[in-house]
């Protein structure tokens, strides 16, 4: 297992996310919580939730298997960027032909003059799905040679563009700022699709898609490309299920007591920020390497980097939980308390907080184990595991909000991620746990973790007293 990939990862997705926040701010403050504000979010839920989906782990975790197994890669990559590419462009069309129809379908409940106000941003935004896919294949191939700084710090020239607009144009109309930043979103994912070419050029992997458009009536490659059908659409169902949850406890939020939507998403928010760094990008920098030593039935090598990816999971995401738990309120303080947010919104944020920590370590070592999955091409397997994991997440969502409010919904999510880690480890088999955790590793990380959170719980109250 590359260290160097990991922490090249990790800092890229680190840059990303905090120049995000800093986007989210400068947003706040030029458009507040407004008409227009809403209008440019549902615009851009369209195409970012389809990237979610679809483009990002869905593609990738389909591609990868496929690509490391075919023989002739560059034939396979160029068929398959060429079926992908003329379906996304298609799709763009027809939404940018009857944009109304496909506003109306995200925000069923409003009026005609709001679809209309949304449905032009709704084009502009929903284009950006196309570039991003282009990011999404190239950052793909990047990833099997082992290269995964330029994507995961690509975001942060969308952030970069979006933020430029927002501080050029924050004293004009609000009408002009949302549609200055659907433009702005286009330009930041053309620089993101020019960075991947480049990165592409440097890595000399240009001859690739060079010698596969140029051999690419073979016809030996019909066989791969079904391989790919069948693994993608179980894969689009396993990624999809966590958006599902989301959007479920969002409306399910909006039963509760007022203010219940924005503590999930400021938790959220707090919560993605350890995954993303930790449990993402360990995982994403592993997928090759252990898809590259399953193919060549290297189980040994494969065990050896999810050994490893396993002590550095538990010790980093223990941290996080121990951190996130116990310093709740000062973190949630600290980052959100201010203006219209106080000291009540504060601490029932941090009591959300709180519940999904809970499911940081079981989520990201799911993550980890279910790459075993993908890359014994396990697709439908580990598909059939998220809906079970989605399913208890909902029924416990909606008893648990019953007394516990939205920090039961965080609670249910986290449940779920318990769920699906059980699941997961059954299937790859309970076996390879156990080699795992049977070492004296074991014992130095509870004892490591015990002195750790006594050191937190007492910064945590000197905290308290500081800021009340």
């Amino acid at each position: 297992m590359q260290l160097k990939s990991i922490f090249s990862n990790s800092f890229g997705i680190l840059i990303s996310r905090v120049t995000g926040l800093l986007r989210d701010i400068l947003m706040t403050s030029a458009l507040g919580a407004s008409v227009w504000s809403d209008v440019f979010l549902m615009a851009f839920k369209f195409p970012n939730l389809f990237r979610r989906i679809f483009a990002e782990g869905s593609f990738t975790q389909s591609f990868m298997p496929s690509y490391v197994a075919s023989r002739q890669k560059g034939v396979f990559a160029v068929a398959i960027f060429m079926r992908f590419m003329f379906i996304i462009v298609a799709f763009s069309i027809i939404v940018t032909l009857f944009p109304e129809i496909f506003t109306k379908a995200l925000a069923w409940d409003w009026g005609k003059d709001l679809i209309s106000k949304t449905a032009p941003l709704t084009v502009i935004n929903f284009w950006y799905l196309d570039l991003i896919f282009i990011v999404t294949f190239l950052g793909t191939i990047l990833q099997y040679k082992e290269h995964f700084f330029t994507t995961a710090f690509s975001t942060v020239w969308l952030n970069i563009a979006m933020i430029a607009t927002l501080m050029f144009y924050a004293k004009s109309d609000p009408q002009m700022i949302v549609y200055a930043l659907s433009f702005s979103i286009l330009a930041g994912g053309l620089l993101q699709v020019i960075t991947h070419i480049v990165a592409i050029r440097k890595k000399g992997l240009a001859k690739i898609f060079i010698g596969g458009w140029k051999y690419r009536k073979i016809k030996d490659v019909k066989k791969e490309e079904k391989n790919f059908n069948r693994l993608f659409i179980p894969s689009v169902i396993g990624n999809s299920t966590a958006q599902i949850a989301s959007f479920i406890d969002t409306s399910l939020a909006s039963f509760l007591v007022a203010g219940s939507v924005s503590y999930l998403f400021y938790a959220n928010r707090v919560f993605q920020l350890p995954f993303a760094i930790i449990a993402l990008a360990i995982t994403t920098a592993l997928f090759p390497a252990i898809s590259k030593a399953i193919k060549n039935k290297n189980e040994n090598l494969a065990f050896s980097n999810l050994n490893r990816a396993f002590w550095i999971l538990s010790v980093l995401l223990g941290a996080s939980v121990l951190g996130g738990i116990l310093l709740s309120e000062p973190i949630v303080w600290l980052l959100f308390e201010r203006g219209a947010f106080d000291l009540e919104d504060t601490k029932n944020t941090a009591y959300v907080l709180q519940m999904y920590m809970i499911g940081l370590i079981p989520f990201g070592l799911a993550k980890l184990f279910s790459l075993y999955l993908y890359a014994m091409q396990k697709h439908i397997k580990a598909a059939k595991i998220a809906v079970a994991s989605l399913v208890v997440n909902v029924i416990f969502s909606i008893i648990l909000m019953q007394n516990m409010g939205a920090a039961g919904l965080a609670l249910s999510g986290s449940i779920g991620g318990f769920v699906q880690f059980i699941l997961t480890v059954k299937e790859v088999g309970f076996s390879k746990l156990w080699q795992i955790v049977k070492s004296k590793k074991t014992l130095f990380f509870i004892g490591g973790m015990v002195f750790f959170g006594t050191i937190l719980y007492f910064i945590n109250k000197f905290l308290l007293d500081f800021i009340r």
